[in-house]
Formats: C-alpha cells, structure tokens, sequence
C-alpha cells in the first residue's frame, strides 16, 4: 500500500473519529479539519499496511487498537508547534516581577523552592526556556531552588523533551549569553544539533498527562503554571473545567501564564488580571 492508492477519509469516518477526538482529548474537530486529520493518518495507514480510512477505524477502536495504537493516534493528530523563548515578554514579566514577589517574603537564610508547571510542554521548548530564566535567577538569589514539571499528552513529544536534542535553527530565539552557558553541540559537527545541558535537564520532570482527566495525579501544588496556546483548541465549557482543574494545583499568589491568542473569562474563577495573559490566583 502507498500514499497515492489510499482511498480518502470518508465523513462518516471522519466523524466517528472526530467525537473520539473531542470526547476523549478536548479538542474541537470541525468538518474543515478533515483533510488535515486524512493527512496527518495517511502514514499510520501505510506503516500498518491498512487500505482504507474505514479499517483503520475499526482497528483503532478495537480492544487491540486501543492499547497498541491510540498513542500513535493521540501521536499524530495533537499539535506540537513551539519555540524557545516563546512570546519573551512573559519571560521578562517572569524575571522581574513574579519570581521577586515570590521571593519577597522568604526570611534571610531560609531556602524557597518554586514548582513550575509547562503544561502542554511539546518538545521541551518551553521548560527548558524556563530552566534556563530560573537558573540564571537562582546563581544571582541563593535562596531560591526550583523544580519543573513538563507535561503533554503525547508520548512522542515527551520522548523528545527528555532526550533534549535540537535542530541549530531551533535555537535562534535563545539568547547567545544563555546558549554558552546551558547548550552543548554534537560532537559531530555535520550534524549541527545541540542537547541542553545535564544540570538543566535534572531540573525538568516530564510526565504524561491528558488535561481532560478528572483528577491531575502526581501533580503537586505550584507557584507557577505555564499553560499556553492549548485553550483555543477547546469548547469554552470544557476550557473553563481545565482551568478550574488547573488552579486547584496553583498555590494562592501563584501565577498562572496562558497564550497570546487566549482571552480568559475569569469572572467565575479565583484569578485576578495582572497584564495581558498572566493571572494571579487570589491569595
């Protein structure tokens, strides 16, 4: 079987696979998606040797397809775009006014550890950009220590994050002085890959993890979560159940950061304003 003698995703199919989609991940799946979800399938179908949309169907949502091949579904419909340093204005909001206000209150000699959550974490562009603005805000601050949660929903992804390795050209965004100090490039020159460092990597603890679950096991209470570009994929109901889930893990005073694109009513929730896309919980 190849790509081009595959029949098309018939919407019958498309849509048995778009209720899992939204009953299951969250994620809004409107006719218009079809093409990409034939797309982003055509590969499955081929490495399975199976001819058409409608077996690959009958396969997923068999007891077998469900424990051998729903990761490689979940795999390949989520979306993983990301980059370091990613909207860097947060960044600086990170470093000059919540990790201080955080710290404010630590008595003189007392070590503070902050939890960070990089909900949503992809490929590890965004724990390891957060590794990177924490441990430079820890060498100048000796009584502040953190750690970092990355979750995703994706095991390919979170494969990704743990070995750390990334293309040269993913690391334009990170600043010269931080790419010195915490990358280390390949060996092999020709490769042109670097890998993050083993003392930020030490810092980050990947977990999977589906937002949509009723109860976030393994997750301790944070200072701060990062949960970024991930709502717009979701009906506005089940967006708000997230979010409530989410700040049930946010400690009071805690940050919560979310997407540019985002707009959050946040009328019902324990959250106040603090500029565009950064909330504080109510203390």
């Amino acid at each position: 079987m190849n790509y081009l003698s595959l029949p098309s995703l018939g919407m019958s199919d498309f849509r048995r696979l778009g209720s899992y989609i939204h009953t299951e991940l969250g994620i809004k799946m409107p006719d218009a998606k079809r093409g990409m979800v034939e797309s982003r399938l055509r590969k499955r179908l081929n490495v399975l040797n199976i001819s058409s949309y409608k077996a690959y169907c009958d396969y997923l949502f068999s007891p077998q397809g469900q424990k051998e091949e729903l990761p490689f579904f979940i795999n390949q419909i989520t979306t993983n775009k990301t980059d370091f340093f990613r909207e860097s204005k947060q960044f600086v909001f990170l470093k000059r006014t919540a990790l201080p206000e955080l710290l404010f209150s630590v008595p003189t000699g007392e070590l503070k550890k902050l939890n960070i959550w990089s909900a949503a974490c992809s490929r590890g562009h965004e724990p390891y950009s957060l590794a990177m603005v924490l441990s430079e805000y820890a060498r100048q601050h000796k009584n502040m220590d953190f750690s970092i949660l990355g979750t995703d929903i994706s095991t390919q992804v979170l494969s990704a994050a743990q070995k750390a390795v990334y293309a040269h050209e993913e690391i334009e965004p990170v600043p010269m002085v931080l790419r010195k100090k915490y990358l280390l490039r390949s060996k092999d020159r020709r490769k042109n890959m670097v890998r993050i460092v083993p003392e930020l990597r030490s810092k980050v603890r990947l977990l999977r993890l589906n937002l949509m679950n009723q109860r976030y096991a393994g997750i301790e209470r944070m200072d701060i979560i990062f949960c970024r570009n991930v709502m717009i994929y979701f009906e506005k109901q089940t967006q708000y159940q997230i979010l409530d889930r989410l700040l049930t893990h946010l400690k009071p005073g805690g940050f919560l950061f979310m997407g540019h694109s985002e707009v959050l009513q946040h009328a019902e929730l324990p959250l106040k304003s603090i500029q565009t896309t950064i909330y504080q919980k109510n203390k």
